[in-house]
């Protein structure tokens, strides 16, 4: 798979990540890692939050619309 970012922009760059939102490929300067924290509980509301974060994958589009920060 190669980056999607990249091809836009003409370049041939392998993948090493999915975006775990939209699926797309992206290469280590294109993908985001964010730390996101995990609730545990039942659907509709979850109970409360878990002390440790769980690892994401985004690539730059995705991560601007959950926001930066």
């Amino acid at each position: 798979m190669k980056c999607y970012v990249c091809a836009k922009e003409g370049k041939d760059s392998d993948a090493v990540a999915v975006c775990v939102a939209c699926g797309m490929g992206t290469c280590m300067k294109h993908t985001i890692r964010k730390e996101v924290d995990v609730w545990e509980g039942s659907y509709p509301i979850p109970s409360h939050k878990l002390p440790k974060k769980m690892p994401r994958m985004l690539c730059p589009d995705c991560n601007a619309a959950y926001g930066e920060g």
